[in-house]
C-alpha cells in the first residue's frame, strides 16, 4: 500500500484500513494461533482461583512469540483478545520479584490497547499499591543502558509513557506521572542562579520550592532515594537521549531504531510541553538543558534524507517552547505582553553588554531594539566576543555553558546559537496565519505525506497536533484544531480533484498540441473565458489587495437537464476550484496508482475561489438578495452560457504575482481551464477555517464557569448546577409532568410537598421549589464524584409543588394551548431539570431513548420560564433539525418565536415556512390576515373608517375603541364578583363584542355557568383580541423596514426567541451574526456526539462579549459517544490526531458529570437486545410492552428478526467493479426480493428501509431496485436504500441490511458503527451476510452471538397478510428459503397469483355491470 501515490476515492469509506496494512485475525486464526493454546491452558478458560501462575510462561511469551517477530502486531492483537493483561500479567504483578518479561509485557500490552482504541487503565484498579511500583520500574527502564534495555523497547516505554502523559484524567496515572514534573526537577538546573531568578519573577514558587525540599529532609532513606530517582529522572532521560542522538552519523547508514526512539522522544516532549500541568516546570527544564539547541545542530539534522519527520517535530517543540502563555498562572498571553517580555529580555541583555562588556558589544548595548532582534544582527554582535567571553556572558544571563554528560565547556559556535534562540523575535502566530491562504494550492495538495497518513498503523509518531483531553490556552485549543482541520478538507479536495481529473481524461490533440478532454465529469465544466476585473488597493497596514475579483465564463449546454440544474443551483458564497491542466503525450496512457498524479496528467495549478455574484444577460449581477423562495432566486438566464463572479485568495494573489514578477512562475491566471464544484454539504471548510482565524484575533470570552472545563483543567463537576450560584428558587414545569402520580414517581427518593394552601392531588401544571442544591449535594460530594453519574444522585429531600390555573386564552378551539403528552421517566424528568438550570448539562441517550423529546421539553421551559431570554439550537443534520422543530411545533411554543436559518427547512412537513426569508413572509402574511380581522371588529361595531388600513392605525383603533369599550365593562363585572350579588346576564347582555365572536362556538356565555367562570370566559375573548394587537405591534416594524434582508435580520436580533441552524450554518454565517449584534443566552446541541470539536466551539461564539463576559448561562449537550463519531476520512487525523473526538466525548472522558437515559422506547425488546449490552443497564420503556404493535408478530415472517446467511450468487460475492466500491449481487438481489415479498403482503413501502454499510452496495441496490420495483406499482420505492452512516439519528418500522463484504469483515468492525446498525429497527431487523465471516469476528461477537441462535436461512410464514394478529413468540410452522434464486421464484410465484386474482375480480366486476 505504501506504493500509492493517490488518495482513496471518494466513495471509498473513511475506516477501511484493512488495505493498509493492518491485520485484523479472524476467530478461526485466533483459536489456531500458538498463543491462544496458551491462553487456553492457563488463563482464558479457567477461573481466577483455578490459574496457575508460572513466570517462565510470561517469558516464553516474551522471548518466542514477540521478541522474536520483532513484536508483531498481530501477535500483541491475540494476547489483547485474550486478555492477557486483565487475566494473567497483572492479578500476579508483584514488584518485588517481577521479571523483566513481565514488566515489559504489562508496558506492551497497555499500548496495544491504546492502538486498539479500549480502556487501558481500568484493569490497574485492582492492584492500586503495585501500580506506583511498576511506574517506578517502568521509569528506571527508560533511562537503563542499551546493552539492558534495547532500543526497540526503549521506544516501547516511551510510547507507554506517552499514552500515560495523556491520561492525566485518571486519579491512579495522574499521581505517578505529576512525581516526576514536580517543582523538584528545577534541582537539575545547571545554575542555582537560574532557579533564584524563577523565584523573583514568581515569589509564590519559593514557597512550593521550600517545601519539597522540606519533604526530601524528612522522608526515610527508602523514600528519600525514590524521591531522588523522580527528581532527576527528567534530566537523566534528556541525556540519554542525547548520547542516542549523536550516536547517529550525518552520512552513514542509519539505524531504524535509533530514529524511531529519537522521534518517539520528541513526540514526548511535545506532549509534556503542550499539557499545563506537565509544562509547569518542565519547560524551564527544557530550556536550561538546550534540549532544541542540541537537536538542531545534530548530524541528524545534516543528513540529506530521512530526518524529515524529526525536523517537523522538532519545528512544533520549538513552538510550544515558547508558547504564548504564563507557566505558572496558565493565562494566556496576548501579542502585547509577549512583545513586552521579549523588550524585557532585550533590555536586560544590554543592561548586562554595558556593565560587563562595555567595549566590546558597545554597539549592542546602545542599538535601539528592534535592530538587535533579528538573527544576522545578533548573530554579528556575538560572534565578535571570543570563546571565554562567550562563557561569561551565558553565566550573567542563566545560560548553561557545560555539557549535559561530562561537564567539559560547550564550544563558541553552539553557545552564540544558544544566545540567538534565546533572543530572537518570534514570528507571531497570528501574523503567520493572516498571510496564509485559506484554499490549499496544488503543492500542499500533491504533498505526498497527505497519501502516506491515509493508512496511518500507530508504528511512527506524525507532525500533526493532537487533540485529547487538555490544551494550553483557547488559542492554542483554535490552533490545533485550525491545523488539523487544514489538513482534512486538503485531503477531501485532493480526492475531489483527482475523481475530476480522472474523469475528465485529459490528452494531446494532435496536431495542434493542445488539451483537450476525451471525458466528462458532473463537477467539472471547461473554462471559455476567464478574466481578472478588480484589484481593490490594499488596506492599510497591509501590502496585499484588499479584494481581487475575476470572471468565469462557461458552457453547460453539453450536460442534462439535472446537472445543469445543479450548476445553475450555485449561488452567493459556493467555493469552487480552478484547474490548469496541461496534458503530454503520456497522459493518454492507462493511470496506475503507483504513478505520481500531477505530472502523469499534466495538473499545473489548482486554485480557489468563491461566488460574489451571478452575472446575468446584461452584464450585471444578479441579486438574490430580495427573492424570498428558491424558485424566485433562481436566475433567469437565457441561453447555456453562465458567468460567474468570484473572489480569488487575496494572500494567494499577492504571491503569485511576486513570483511572476521575479520571473519564477509564469502567469497563473492567464492558465485556468477547467472550473470545479463540490457536493455543498462537503464544501464549508473555508468558513469554518475563516471563522477559526477570525476567533484567534478577537476578544474570545468562553463563559467563567466552562472556561477550565472547557481547557480540560480543574474540577470535571464545577459547571454542573447543583454547584452554580443563582438558580432559580422556584421553576415552572409547565406541561412536563402529566399529572400528580407522574410528578411523584419522578423524583425517587424525594418528596413533594403541597406548598401551602394547596392540596392533593394537585392538577397540573406544576411550579416547583427544589431543596437549596448547593448545601445538600456539597454535604455528599464524595458520593457524587464515587458513582460519576448524575442521574444516579438522588437525597431524600422534600420538594414543594404549587399549582395554577392557565388563563383563558379565548374562545375559539386554536386557543386552547397545545401540551405534552409524553410520559417521562425519573431520568429524563432529572435531564430536562439539569437543562432548565443554569450550567452545563450533558445527557448520554443511547438509541430511542428520547433524546429529542428532552431536547424538545428542555426548549419549550427554558422559553417560558425565560421570556427574556434567547435559546440558540444547534444539530449536525438538517434532518436532526426538522425532527426537532415538528415537535416543538406541537408543544404551545409561538410560532413567530421560532426562526431557523439555514436550507433545510424545505425538508419541513409543517405548513408554515421557518426559514428565515420564509418566516419574513409568514409574518407579512399574518399581518394581512391580522389587519382583516381588525377590519372585522371594526364592522362588528358599526365603526367606519379604514381601521386596518396599517399595524399604525390598527393600533390606534384599539386605543380609542376597544379599551374605551372594554374597561367601564370589565370593571363593572369585577364589582359584581367582588361585591357578590353580579348578574349573570349583565355579563351576557352588556359584553361589547358579542357580534365578533359571532362565529366562535356558541354559546359564548352557556347558561347554569357559575359568574366567575362567566367573568373568566369574557376575559378570555378580550385576550384573544388584545393578542391580535400586540402581534401587529409587534409586526409594525415590518412596515418600516422596506428589504427582505432588513426584515430577517430584524426578525433574528429582535423577534425570534428559539433559534435553530446547523453547526455548519453556525460556521458559515458567524462573522454576519456577531456583526448584526446577534445575542443568545442558551445553546441546546442535539447529536453533540456527531459534531467535529470546533464546529461544537463555534455556536458557542456566535456574539460578541459584553463588557468581557459571555452572555451564556446554559450549555446542554445531547448525544451517544456509543454511536458514529464525526466523520475524518484520514486515517492519520482520525486516529493520531484524535480529530474525531467530539467535544462531548471529550467532556465524558474527563468526567464531566451526566444524565445517562436508561430506558428506550423504540425497538422490540428482542431486538434491543442485540445493541443494549454496550450500555450499562439499558431497559425498555413501558410503552414496549404494551403497545399492540410491539406483542405481534410481523407478518410473512417466523421471527421478529433473523440473520440470512447469503452465499455465492452466479459464483461470486463480494465484488469491486472499481478499487473500494464494494458490491454484492447476491445480497442486493435478495435484499430486494425480500423487500417485493413484503409489499406483496400488503406492508406499506414508506414502513421499510433498507440500509448496507457501502456505498458501492447502496448503487447496486438501487440498481436492482429500478429494474425489479420502480415501474410496478405493486412494489414502488422504500423509504430509504442509505448506507448506515448516513442513516445515524433515523429509524424505521423494518429495516433490510445488506453487510456485503465475504473476504473481510470491514469497517462493521467499529463497534459504533455496528451499534447504529442493530438499533434502526423498530419491529423488524434482518440481516443479509457471509456468516462464515462476521461470526468470526471477535468484537462483534456479542451481537452475532444471538443472530446466530436463530436458523440462519430465511423462514416464512405461509398465506398470512399484514398486519399480522399472530403473536411474537408464535414461531410455529416455519416455511424456509434456501437461497436467491428460491425468493426470486416465490416472490415471482405470488405476483402471478396477485394478477390472476386482481384479473378475475376485474372480469367478474365487468360482468356484473353489463348484466346490471
Amino acid at each position: 500500500m505504501s506504493d500509492r501515490k493517490t488518495t482513496l476515492p471518494p466513495h471509498a469509506p473513511p475506516t477501511e484500513s484493512a488495505r493498509g496494512g493492518l491485520h485484523h485475525p479472524t476467530l478461526h486464526e485466533i483459536q489456531t494461533d500458538s498463543i491462544s493454546s496458551l491462553a487456553e491452558t492457563y488463563w482464558t478458560s479457567k477461573e481466577p482461583s483455578e490459574r496457575t501462575w508460572l513466570p517462565v510462561i510470561v517469558e516464553q511469551i516474551y522471548s518466542e512469540e514477540l521478541e522474536k517477530k520483532r513484536f508483531e502486531t498481530r501477535k500483541l492483537m491475540l494476547l489483547e483478545f485474550s486478555q492477557y493483561l486483565e487475566k494473567y500479567l497483572w492479578p500476579n504483578y508483584n514488584a518485588d520479584n517481577a521479571t523483566l518479561a513481565h514488566v515489559l509485557s504489562i508496558v506492551l500490552m497497555v499500548i496495544e490497547k491504546f492502538r486498539e482504541r479500549v480502556s487501558a487503565w481500568d484493569i490497574f484498579v485492582q492492584l492500586p499499591d503495585e501500580f506506583p511500583r511498576f511506574f517506578n520500574r517502568v521509569l528506571h527502564l527508560a533511562i537503563a543502558p542499551v546493552d539492558e534495555v534495547s532500543l526497540q523497547m526503549k521506544r516501547f516505554l516511551l510510547i507507554f509513557l506517552i499514552h500515560a502523559f495523556q491520561s492525566l484524567e485518571n486519579p491512579l496515572v495522574r499521581v505517578e506521572c505529576m512525581r516526576v514534573v514536580s517543582v523538584s526537577i528545577w534541582h537539575c538546573f545547571a545554575m542555582s542562579s537560574r532557579r533564584e531568578h524563577e523565584f523573583k519573577l514568581n515569589s509564590h514558587l519559593r514557597k512550593v520550592w521550600k517545601r519539597s525540599m522540606k519533604k526530601l529532609e524528612e522522608a526515610e532513606p527508602s523514600i528519600k532515594e525514590r524521591l531522588i530517582f523522580e527528581r532527576s529522572w527528567l534530566s537523566e532521560l534528556i541525556k540519554h537521549f542525547i548520547n542516542i542522538l549523536y550516536t547517529i552519523d550525518e552520512s552513514d547508514a542509519i539505524s531504524d531504531d535509533a530514529l524511531a526512539y529519537c522521534e518517539r522522544f520528541i513526540e514526548f516532549m511535545i506532549d509534556l510541553e503542550a499539557q499545563l500541568p506537565t509544562r509547569r516546570y518542565f519547560n524551564a527544564l527544557l530550556d536550561d538543558h538546550q534540549l532544541i539547541v542540541l537537536c538542531t545542530l545534530s548530524p541528524l539534522m545534516k543528513r540529506k534524507e530521512g530526518n524529515e519527520l524529526f525536523k517537523q517535530l522538532l519545528d512544533i517543540l520549538k513552538f510550544y517552547a515558547g508558547f504564548e502563555i504564563h507557566d505558572h498562572t496558565g493565562l494566556a498571553l496576548t501579542d502585547d505582553e509577549m512583545t513586552a517580555l521579549h523588550c524585557k529580555k532585550l533590555n536586560n541583555l544590554q543592561h548586562i553588554a554595558f556593565q560587563h562588556f562595555g567595549d566590546k558589544l558597545k554597539l549592542l548595548a546602545l542599538a535601539n531594539l528592534s535592530s538587535i532582534e533579528r538573527r544576522p544582527d545578533l548573530y554579528k554582535h556575538f560572534n565578535a566576543l571570543d570563546h571565554s567571553d562567550i562563557i561569561k556572558l551565558c553565566e550573567f544571563l542563566n545560560i548553561r555553558t557545560t555539557r549535559l554528560n561530562d561537564n567539559s565547556p560547550y564550544d563558541k559556535n553552539f553557545l552564540i546559537e544558544v544566545l540567538i534562540g534565546r533572543f530572537e523575535k518570534r514570528t507571531s502566530q497570528i501574523d503567520a496565519i493572516n498571510a496564509m491562504p485559506l484554499y490549499p494550492d496544488e503543492n500542499a495538495l500533491f504533498d505526498d505525506a497527505v497519501v502516506k497518513t491515509q493508512f496511518y498503523s500507530g508504528e511512527t509518531p506524525l507532525a500533526l497536533p493532537k487533540l485529547n483531553l487538555q490544551f494550553l490556552t483557547l488559542h492554542d485549543y483554535l490552533l490545533r484544531n485550525f491545523n488539523l482541520f487544514r489538513l482534512e478538507s486538503t485531503y477531501e479536495i485532493r480526492q475531489d480533484v483527482e475523481d475530476v481529473v480522472k474523469r475528465l481524461a485529459p490528452r494531446i490533440s494532435y496536431p495542434s498540441y493542445e488539451t483537450e478532454f476525451s471525458g466528462w465529469a458532473r463537477m467539472a465544466v471547461e473554462i471559455e473565458r476567464f478574466s481578472i476585473v478588480e484589484v481593490a488597493k490594499p488596506n492599510l497596514g497591509e501590502s496585499k489587495p484588499s479584494q481581487v475579483k475575476a470572471d468565469i465564463t462557461f458552457n453547460i449546454g453539453r450536460y442534462t437537464e439535472s446537472i445543469r440544474n445543479e450548476w445553475d443551483s450555485l449561488k452567493q458564497h459556493d467555493v469552487l476550484f480552478l484547474l490548469t491542466i496541461q496534458a503530454h503525450e503520456q497522459t493518454g496512457d492507462k493511470y496506475q496508482d503507483d504513478m505520481p498524479f500531477r505530472s502523469h496528467f499534466g495538473l499545473k495549478y489548482v486554485r480557489g475561489c468563491e461566488i460574489s455574484a451571478i452575472i446575468g444577460d446584461d452584464g450585471k449581477p444578479i441579486d438574490e438578495v430580495g427573492k424570498p423562495r428558491v424558485e424566485d432566486r433562481r436566475p433567469k438566464i437565457s441561453g447555456n452560457q453562465r458567468t460567474l463572479r468570484v473572489l480569488l485568495d487575496t494572500n494567494q494573489y499577492q504571491i503569485d504575482t511576486n513570483n511572476y514578477s521575479m520571473k519564477k512562475e509564469e502567469d497563473v491566471y492567464e492558465t485556468f481551464n477547467v472550473l470545479m464544484r463540490r457536493k455543498p454539504k462537503e464544501n464549508n471548510f473555508k468558513a469554518v477555517l475563516e471563522t477559526i482565524r477570525d476567533l484567534m484575533q478577537s476578544e474570545l470570552v468562553v463563559p467563567d464557569w466552562l472556561h477550565n472545563i472547557f481547557l480540560g483543567y480543574g474540577d470535571p463537576g464545577s459547571a454542573h448546577y447543583t454547584w452554580m450560584p443563582n438558580l432559580p428558587k422556584e421553576i415552572d414545569f409547565h406541561d412536563t409532568f402529566l399529572d400528580y402520580d407522574h410528578l411523584k414517581e419522578s423524583f425517587p427518593g424525594m418528596t413533594i410537598v403541597p406548598a401551602e394552601g394547596f392540596a392533593e392531588p394537585l392538577p397540573p401544571p406544576y411550579v416547583l421549589r427544589f431543596p437549596d442544591v448547593s448545601e445538600s449535594l456539597h454535604s455528599v460530594r464524595g458520593k457524587a464524584e464515587e458513582c460519576g453519574n448524575m442521574s444516579e444522585m438522588k437525597l431524600d429531600q422534600k420538594i414543594i409543588a404549587k399549582t395554577y390555573t392557565l388563563p383563558n386564552m379565548g374562545p375559539y378551539p386554536f386557543n386552547q394551548p397545545r401540551k405534552n403528552v409524553i410520559k417521562f421517566t425519573a431520568v429524563q424528568v432529572e435531564a430536562i431539570r439539569a437543562g432548565t438550570n443554569p450550567g452545563l448539562t450533558m445527557v448520554v441517550g443511547p438509541p430511542g431513548t428520547g433524546k429529542t423529546d428532552i431536547a424538545v421539553q428542555i426548549i419549550a421551559n427554558l422559553y417560558r420560564n425565560f421570556p427574556d431570554q434567547h435559546t440558540l439550537l444547534v444539530t449536525h443534520s438538517n434532518q436532526a433539525l426538522n425532527q426537532l422543530f415538528e415537535k416543538i411545533m406541537a408543544l404551545d411554543v409561538d410560532e413567530r418565536h421560532l426562526l431557523r436559518l439555514g436550507h433545510g427547512e424545505e425538508e419541513l412537513n409543517t405548513e408554515l415556512s421557518f426559514s428565515k426569508y420564509g418566516r419574513v413572509n409568514s409574518f407579512l402574511e399574518k399581518r394581512l390576515a391580522l389587519l382583516e380581522e381588525v377590519d372585522r371588529l371594526a364592522k362588528s361595531l358599526d365603526i367606519g373608517g379604514e381601521h386596518g388600513y396599517t399595524c399604525e392605525t390598527a393600533g390606534y383603533f384599539y386605543l380609542y375603541h376597544i379599551l374605551s369599550r372594554w374597561e367601564p365593562y370589565i370593571d363593572k363585572v369585577r364589582q359584581g364578583l367582588e361585591s357578590g350579588n353580579g348578574k349573570v346576564e349583565m355579563i351576557r347582555d352588556e359584553f361589547p363584542f358579542m357580534a365578533y365572536f359571532a362565529n366562535a362556538p356558541q354559546p359564548l356565555f352557556p347558561p347554569d355557568t357559575e359568574y366567575s367562570e362567566l367573568v373568566e370566559i369574557a376575559e378570555g375573548c378580550f385576550r384573544h383580541l388584545e393578542k391580535i394587537f400586540t402581534e401587529l405591534e409587534e409586526i409594525r416594524g415590518f412596515e418600516l423596514l422596506r428589504t427582505s434582508y432588513d426584515r430577517a435580520n430584524y426578525l433574528l436580533t429582535k423577534e425570534a426567541k428559539i433559534i435553530a441552524m446547523t453547526c455548519t450554518h453556525a460556521a458559515l454565517k458567524r462573522r454576519e451574526l456577531a456583526s448584526l449584534g446577534f445575542k443568545y443566552d442558551n445553546v441546546v446541541m442535539e447529536e453533540a456526539a456527531q459534531i467535529l470539536e470546533v464546529e461544537t466551539f463555534i455556536p458557542l461564539l456566535l456574539q460578541d462579549p459584553e463588557d468581557g463576559r459571555s452572555r451564556l448561562k446554559r450549555v446542554i449537550l445531547i448525544g451517544d459517544h456509543n454511536q458514529l463519531p464525526p466523520v475524518v476520512k484520514n486515517m492519520a487525523f482520525q486516529q493520531y490526531g484524535n480529530m474525531e473526538q467530539s467535544l462531548f466525548t471529550r467532556f465524558v472522558r474527563l468526567g464531566v458529570p451526566t444524565v445517562d437515559l436508561d430506558a428506550q422506547g423504540r425497538a422490540r425488546p428482542s431486538i434491543a437486545k442485540l445493541y443494549n449490552w454496550r450500555y450499562n443497564n439499558l431497559g425498555d420503556l413501558p410503552v414496549i410492552t404494551k403497545q399492540e404493535e410491539y406483542q405481534r408478530a410481523n407478518a410473512g415472517f417466523t421471527y421478529e428478526y433473523q440473520l440470512i446467511n447469503v452465499g455465492n450468487y452466479m459464483g461470486k460475492g463480494e465484488t469491486e467493479p472499481v478499487p473500494y466500491f464494494y458490491q454484492n449481487l447476491g445480497e442486493a438481489e435478495f435484499v430486494v426480493a425480500v423487500y417485493q415479498y413484503m409489499r406483496l403482503l400488503g406492508y406499506p413501502a414508506e414502513k421499510i428501509s433498507i440500509l448496507t454499510t457501502y456505498n458501492g452496495q447502496k448503487a447496486l441496490i438501487r440498481d436492482v431496485l429500478n429494474k425489479r420495483c420502480s415501474w410496478n406499482p405493486l412494489f414502488g420505492r422504500p423509504a430509504k436504500v442509505a448506507t448506515v452512516d448516513k442513516f445515524q439519528g433515523q429509524q424505521n418500522d423494518y429495516i433490510l441490511l445488506s453487510l456485503v463484504r465475504t473476504r473481510s469483515v470491514g469497517h462493521i468492525r467499529d463497534v459504533r458503527r455496528l451499534i447504529v446498525a442493530m438499533s434502526r429497527a423498530r419491529l423488524g431487523l434482518y440481516v443479509f451476510c457471509r456468516r462464515a465471516l462476521f461470526e468470526n469476528c471477535y468484537e462483534l461477537t456479542p451481537t452475532f452471538n444471538q443472530l446466530l441462535q436463530r436458523p440462519d436461512k430465511l423462514t416464512v410464514k405461509i398465506n398470512e397478510m399484514w398486519p399480522s394478529q399472530r403473536d411474537v413468540e408464535n414461531h410455529d410452522q416455519p416455511f424456509t428459503i434456501d437461497s436467491v434464486e428460491h425468493i426470486g421464484q416465490y416472490v415471482y410465484q405470488m405476483m402471478k397469483e396477485q394478477l390472476d386474482h386482481a384479473k378475475k375480480q376485474q372480469t367478474e366486476l365487468e360482468q356484473g355491470m353489463v348484466a346490471s
